[in-house]
């Protein structure tokens, strides 16, 4: 659930302190029936990142589609909260070849339409920050991609490209059948009234204001994300019950799920893990979602992804997070001293080379990141204090970090590539600089205080059972 901005945002001027489409990378451009020329840019990447060769065969693939191609067709994504742009390859399936048919026709059946194309090959998600709608901003999604591989993160951060699409084009063959689409069962009162925003800006850029959020320098374009994100929705296992409300309630909610509550133990790392599933158990739904059984790899698994998360949600002031965490099922085992892992999908225990001992393991998925990146954000990582409270880390993230924190005081090549990649404002500029020294000073101050054991490694315990607390340097690791 996304919140829903009932601020005055929508009244104020803009200004050079706003987000823009000046961004760098290596660009794909396309020719609308308009003849307006559109970007697809591959964001330069982060240095010192770890990049997998699928990423980059992902990049490529996405500055490949050309939205008005035939065997092409968009659709607007009428189902959540925020107003979107579903992609679908028709190239296969009842509609081949018929854009036009499927588009009048497919997108009204929501998410269903994915049933009536061959795939659905990617999302594109556009800021939209007015009152009565709910917040998103665009270049988050880019900032959690890239900064998830300057990591090495284990959770899994879908691939982001930035995209320009014709306004025009926009208008009539998404922003106004989403509104008509959304006016009826299917959209919510918040995606129906970002479609109605999304229609006026389309036609009168001014009118959504600060209008450099949304459009091109020259007007002719609104600009975004394209991205995927498969996966299944966790319980509240790891979303947290959500009982005590939106905001701050519900992300303390989040810290007493099984694994947060391992994270927060001073206890050695196997007995953390037996205190955090034992305490958890004691709420019903998270006993229930928990399921008869979880395995000890299973719960370091979810602690050194907590551990990102809440990492890059402090860096980048999002406000959206519970709720929104998916998983992707594996089946995992040891193989001649090496884990090795595939997707449960199509694969069972004693079918192929899958052992019958495999491990049933749930890897998270970082899928819906488009509500960070803002200062008028709240963030709520910071706010309900969840770095003070973790006990357990990975010295290998901390080590980037520390490495982050001072390539972005001095101004280093992170910090340039930062500022010259995504068209972000100074302010928002700033505040990545803020968060990251302030994340630095905490888990520092864990750290010198004795309070923070540097053993989260949920590769090396699944192998060796390693539990070994590493010495790290609190202040030069």
């Amino acid at each position: 659930m996304k919140f829903n901005l009932l601020g005055s945002l929508a009244l104020i001027a803009p200004t050079a302190l706003w987000a823009n489409d000046d961004v760098l990378g290596e660009a794909t451009t396309f020719d609308s029936p308009n003849g307006i020329t559109e970007r697809c840019i591959r964001i330069e990447k982060v240095p010192t990142g770890e990049y997998k060769d699928s990423d980059l065969e992902e990049e490529t693939a996405y500055c490949e589609i050309d939205f008005y191609a035939s065997e092409i067709a968009i659709c607007p994504k009428t189902w959540s909260t925020s107003p979107g742009m579903a992609v679908y390859d028709i190239s296969e399936g009842p509609y081949t070849g018929n854009r036009s048919e499927f588009e009048r026709n497919a997108c009204k059946e929501g998410k269903a339409a994915n049933d009536l194309a061959k795939d659905r090959v990617a999302k594109f998600k556009s800021t939209m920050n007015q009152k009565g709608t709910s917040g998103t901003f665009s270049t988050s999604s880019l900032l959690y991609y890239h900064f998830s591989r300057y990591f090495d993160a284990t959770v899994k951060v879908p691939v982001a490209v930035w995209r320009s699409m014709d306004a025009q084009a926009h208008f009539s063959e998404v922003a106004e059948p989403g509104l008509a689409i959304s006016g009826g069962s299917r959209g919510g009162r918040m995606n129906h009234e970002g479609w109605r925003v999304f229609a006026a800006a389309d036609a009168d850029p001014n009118s959504y204001q600060p209008t450099d959020d949304l459009f091109t320098a020259d007007r002719t374009q609104i600009y975004g994300v394209l991205l995927d994100s498969p996966g299944h929705r966790y319980g509240s296992e790891i979303n947290g019950t959500r009982k005590s409300g939106w905001g701050k309630g519900q992300n303390r909610d989040f810290q007493e799920t099984p694994a947060f509550l391992a994270l927060r133990s001073s206890k050695p790392l196997p007995e953390a893990i037996e205190e955090g599933v034992k305490e958890g158990r004691r709420d019903r739904m998270i006993n229930k979602d928990l399921g008869p059984d979880v395995s000890d790899q299973q719960m370091a698994f979810w602690m050194q992804e907590l551990t990102e998360i809440v990492l890059l949600d402090f860096i980048f002031s999002q406000q959206d997070r519970v709720g929104n965490i998916d998983f992707t099922p594996y089946w995992y085992w040891v193989e001649d001293g090496k884990l090795k892992h595939k997707k449960t999908k199509h694969h069972q225990p004693n079918d192929g080379d899958i052992p019958a001992d495999a491990l049933l393991i749930r890897r998270s998925n970082l899928n819906d990141n488009d509500a960070g990146g803002r200062v008028e954000y709240a963030n709520f990582a910071k706010s309900t204090q969840m770095l003070e409270k973790m006990r357990h880390f990975s010295p290998s993230t901390y080590r980037r970090l520390v490495a982050l924190n001072s390539d972005l005081q001095s101004q280093g090549p992170v910090y340039d590539w930062l500022s010259q990649s995504f068209g972000l404002s100074d302010r928002q500029i700033a505040q990545v600089v803020k968060n990251t020294a302030l994340a630095t000073s905490i888990l520092q101050s864990n750290c010198s205080s004795g309070d923070l054991m540097f053993d989260l490694d949920p590769v090396a315990f699944f192998l060796r059972n390693d539990t070994e607390v590493e010495v790290v340097d609190c202040n030069d690791p």
